[in-house]
C-alpha cells in the first residue's frame, strides 16, 4: 500500500498540469513565429535541405524518393542514362572528390564522367536533386559478352517533387544532352568486340573516334551521281514525320558497288561526315547465329550507318529455301539478315542507313537487291575526268594545267581508278612533275591493257595510237611470202612495227 504522505494533492496535480499547458502554448506560438520569419528569410531550397536532413536523422525515409536509371533497357541502352552521362559533367562541384577523366587521340576537349560512388547535387526550379553513380560487378551478362560491371545511376529527390522530375526534369536533361552533343559531336566507328566494357556506350561495341577526313567536296565521283547522293540523303533526315504516316520504318539502304580502289570506303566516311552519323563496321564472319546478329543491330544508336562490306564474301549464308538437315560450320542466315534490313527487327531504331558493298553486285542474293531492302544502288566507277580534277585539286593545289586537256584524253582511253590516279600525283609536290608522271602511267596502263585484250596497239611519244602492231618474226615472215607471191596487198593488213608511208612499210616487210 501507498503511503498517504507521499501522494500528492489535487491541487497540486492540477497547478502543475496548468504550468505545462501554459508553456506547450508558449512553445507552439514560439515555433509558428520562427516558422514565419523562417518562410520570409530562409529560401525554399534550404528549406527543403533542412527538413530532409531532420527526416534522415528521426530515420524517415518516408520523404526521399529514389529512381534507378539502368544502363541498359533490354538490348538497346537506356536513353535517360546516355543523356545523364553527357549533362551531368556541367554540374560537376569541388565537393566531388573523385572524377574519370579520359580524352582520345586528335580531340581538344577532356572527357570528364562521374566515377561510381560519388554524388551530384543539382537544382531545377527549386528542387535539389542528388545523382550517384552506383555499379555492380557481374561476371557476364546476356549474350556472352564479357563485361567487368553493370552500373546504374540512383537520382533522390523529395517524394512530392517526384511529378515535376518525371515530366519536366528528366525531359530536360535528355534536351540539354543533344544540344551539348551537337556542339561537341565527334563522329565515332564502332565494331565488334569491346576492350573495356566499362565505358560509356559499351556493351558488345567499342569505339574509336572517326578521323577519316574524306568529304563529299574532296571526293572523286561522278558529279552528277554525288548531286544526287547528296539529294537524297537531306530529303531522308528530314522526313521523320514522312515515313511514320506512310507506314515504314525510318530507315536507308545503299549498296556501293565497283571494282577495288573506286572510293566506296571514302564514300562511307563522306556520308558520315555529312549527315554526323557514328557508323557501324560489322564483319558477319564473326557472328554464328541469327540471334546474336539481331541482339547486336539492335544495340545499335539512332542515327548512325551500319555498314557491312564485300558482303559478297565476307561470309556464307544459308539460302532460305535450305533444309533443316543442311549442316554448316554458322547458323547465320539470309533470312536473318533480310528480317532485320526490312523485318520487324528494322522497327527497333530510327534514322538509321544501311550499306552493303561489293565489287561484284551480280553475286549478291537478288533478294538483297530489291527496293526496300536497297533502296539506292550506287555504281563507284573507274575515275572520270571530273574525278581527275577533283584529284589535282586535293593534291596539288591546282584548278586548271596545260596538262589537263591531254590527261583526260588519255583517262577517257583507259580504265585506271581514283586510288591509283591519287597515288601518282602523291609522288611529287611540284604540280608538272606530279601530270608529267600520271601521263607516263597513263600511257602505260593504256598499253597494258590492249594487249591483254589481245589489240596489240601501242601509242607514240604524244600519245597517238598508231596504226601498226609489233608482230611475232612468224607472222611477219608469213606476210612477206604472201606479198612476194602476190597473195597480199600492202592495204590489207596492219603495218609493222613504224608508220611511215606505204612504201616504207613495204621495204620493212620485203
Amino acid at each position: 500500500m501507498f503511503s498517504q504522505v507521499r501522494m500528492p494533492s489535487t491541487s497540486s496535480v492540477f497547478s502543475a498540469y496548468t504550468t505545462f499547458v501554459a508553456s506547450a502554448m508558449l512553445v507552439k506560438t514560439m515555433l509558428h513565429e520562427v516558422q514565419t520569419l523562417a518562410k520570409q528569410l530562409v529560401p525554399q531550397q534550404l528549406q527543403d535541405k533542412i527538413l530532409s536532413g531532420i527526416g534522415r536523422l528521426l530515420g524517415d525515409p518516408s520523404s526521399q524518393m529514389t529512381l534507378v536509371i539502368d544502363e541498359y533497357n533490354g538490348y538497346t541502352m537506356n536513353q535517360i542514362f546516355e543523356a545523364s552521362q553527357i549533362y551531368l559533367p556541367t554540374k560537376i562541384s569541388p565537393a566531388v572528390s573523385r572524377l574519370r577523366v579520359s580524352r582520345s587521340p586528335r580531340e581538344k576537349n577532356l572527357l570528364v564522367t562521374i566515377n561510381k560512388g560519388e554524388k551530384v547535387i543539382d537544382v531545377f526550379e527549386g528542387i535539389q536533386l542528388k545523382w550517384e553513380m552506383v555499379s555492380i560487378t557481374e561476371k557476364q551478362l546476356p549474350m556472352g559478352i564479357d563485361k567487368p560491371e553493370r552500373r546504374s545511376l540512383e537520382l533522390s529527390f523529395l517524394k512530392k517533387n517526384m511529378e515535376k522530375v518525371l515530366s519536366s526534369y528528366l525531359p530536360y536533361v535528355v534536351e540539354r544532352s543533344e544540344s551539348i552533343k551537337e556542339e561537341n559531336k565527334v563522329v565515332k566507328l564502332y565494331s565488334l568486340g569491346n576492350p573495356h566494357g566499362g565505358a560509356v556506350g559499351g556493351g558488345a561495341w567499342g569505339s574509336i573516334n572517326l578521323d577519316h577526313p574524306s568529304t563529299f567536296e574532296t571526293l572523286a565521283m561522278d558529279l552528277k551521281l554525288k548531286e544526287d547522293l547528296i539529294k537524297d540523303l537531306d530529303r531522308f533526315v528530314r522526313r521523320r514525320k514522312f515515313y511514320k504516316r506512310v507506314g515504314k520504318t525510318w530507315k536507308r539502304g545503299y549498296l556501293l558497288y565497283g571494282p577495288p580502289g573506286t572510293g566506296k570506303t571514302s564514300l562511307i566516311a563522306a556520308m558520315a561526315n555529312y549527315l554526323k552519323f557514328d557508323i557501324y563496321d560489322l564483319e558477319l564472319t564473326t557472328l554464328q547465329r541469327n540471334s546474336q546478329f539481331r541482339n547486336l543491330l539492335a544495340s545499335t544508336k539512332n542515327r548512325s550507318i551500319i555498314v557491312i562490306e564485300d558482303i559478297d564474301c565476307s561470309t556464307t549464308l544459308q539460302d532460305r529455301q535450305a533444309g533443316r538437315n543442311n549442316q554448316t560450320t554458322t547458323q547465320l542466315t539470309l533470312s536473318g539478315l533480310l528480317n532485320f534490313i526490312d523485318g520487324l527487327w528494322s522497327s527497333c531504331g530510327d534514322e538509321r542507313i544501311i550499306v552493303l558493298t561489293t565489287n561484284h553486285k551480280d553475286r549478291i542474293d537478288p533478294a538483297l537487291l530489291r527496293p526496300g531492302r536497297m533502296d539506292m544502288h550506287i555504281h563507284m566507277s573507274y575515275c572520270t575526268p571530273y574525278g581527275f580534277k577533283t584529284l589535282a585539286s586535293n593534291y596539288l593545289g591546282v584548278s586548271n594545267h596545260r596538262l589537263f586537256t591531254e590527261i583526260e584524253r588519255l583517262i577517257t582511253e583507259v580504265e585506271v581508278t581514283p586510288a591509283e590516279i591519287a597515288e601518282e600525283l602523291m609522288k611529287s609536290e611540284e604540280a608538272d612533275v606530279a601530270l608529267e608522271g600520271l601521263i607516263e602511267f597513263l600511257k602505260r596502263a593504256r598499253i597494258a591493257e590492249n594487249k591483254s585484250n589481245g589489240e596489240g596497239k601501242e601509242v607514240d611519244e604524244q600519245g597517238t595510237e598508231r596504226r601498226d602492231v609489233v608482230e611475232s618474226e612468224k607472222v611477219v615472215e608469213t606476210k612477206r611470202q604472201k606479198i612476194a607471191n602476190g597473195e597480199l596487198e600492202i592495204s590489207d593488213f596492219m603495218p609493222c612495227a613504224y608508220s611511215f608511208s606505204v612504201e616504207e612499210n613495204q621495204s620493212c616487210l620485203l
